[in-house]
């Protein structure tokens, strides 16, 4: 019967929305994923515990019922922002769960360790993802690094949006007749955003202004292989890119490990690849490139299977990876 196999139940909050899969602890390949679109909130005591849970309950019953499943036996939840803001989630999170679902393994991850354990499970080694935000994280399988992830006013560099700003940039500059400007990206903004003299006020009262920032960078790599700014621009991101990764990647002496990069920037493909690719040869010639296997929500869900099978060999700590087994 379906109901006697082993369940595990993994989350993946962004800001993208809140995405919900449930699978078979011998089968992960089967899972069965629900999405809600609406992003769960950050307010000053950090991400609202109140509001996943009004969320993330009814669809992890939703998924339960179409198995016959009483619960899942191990519970892994990934969110941006976790480490730094997640005090509420995991002080809320491991007893509301337990009282609805009987489940008393759980994880409460960054979702920059999802974004690990979905690329390259539990192996030594470096992964980037790289967004609109952009955040390196690797492990030797003892400890975590971390670099960037500090937002787009302190970090995020190489990242979409810092992409669309050093493009937005150089469109400004060739309005103003200043050095370093881009004709062909002052055209392009003007055809996104309308005249330029508009652009502060349509990006500084959002509350989303690194995904307005951001929705330009595919503008800029159209224009790389034929104009010299953008494609400095996208050389520049690519060097920050590696950067991270070689400042997060184990040692040579640590032995083999693998860097793997995911998130929908790759989506801009050769203009920002090729001088990635050089970059990560030249600053990281011991790692091995590898594809990321699988999204965050995957790496939630391996994460609750490692639990439940304890089998979990990545490092925990009180932030990046919290455990709690409650017997």
């Amino acid at each position: 019967m379906p109901g006697q196999r082993r369940w595990v139940l993994g989350a993946d909050s962004g800001g993208s929305g809140l995405r919900v899969a449930l699978a078979p602890v011998d089968d992960p390949g089967r899972s069965d994923t629900l999405v809600s679109g609406e992003p769960v909130r950050t307010g000053p005591a950090g991400i609202d515990a109140a509001m996943l849970l009004e969320r993330l309950l009814p669809m992890a019953h939703a998924l339960l019922a179409r198995v016959g499943a009483p619960g899942p036996q191990a519970i892994a939840i990934g969110a941006a922002g976790m480490a730094t803001l997640g005090d509420e989630l995991r002080a809320a999170l491991p007893a509301a769960l337990e009282s609805e679902f009987g489940t008393s393994t759980m994880a409460f991850a960054a979702d920059a360790v999802t974004a690990y354990a979905g690329a390259l499970g539990q192996r030594p080694g470096a992964v980037v993802a790289a967004g609109t935000g952009m955040v390196a994280l690797g492990t030797d399988l003892s400890r975590w690094r971390r670099a960037d992830g500090w937002g787009h006013l302190l970090g995020d560099c190489g990242s979409g949006a810092w992409i669309g700003r050093a493009g937005l940039d150089a469109a400004l500059r060739a309005h103003d007749g200043r050095v370093g400007g881009s004709a062909a990206l002052l055209a392009r903004l003007e055809k996104s955003f309308g005249p330029p003299d508009r652009l502060p006020g349509l990006l500084y009262p959002r509350s989303d202004r690194p995904a307005l920032l951001a929705s330009f960078a595919p503008e800029v790599a159209a224009c790389a292989a034929e104009d010299p700014v953008a494609a400095r621009v996208l050389a520049e991101a690519a060097g920050h890119i590696a950067a991270a990764a070689a400042a997060v990647c184990p040692p040579s002496g640590a032995g083999e490990c693998e860097v793997s990069l995911t998130g929908g920037l790759l989506k801009l493909g050769e203009p920002l690849l090729g001088p990635l690719a050089d970059e990560l040869s030249r600053l990281l010639p011991h790692a091995r490139r590898v594809p990321a296997a699988g999204d965050p929500l995957t790496g939630a869900l391996a994460l609750a299977i490692a639990l439940a099978t304890d089998r979990l060999i990545m490092p925990r700590d009180g932030r990046m990876l919290h455990v709690t087994i409650s017997r």
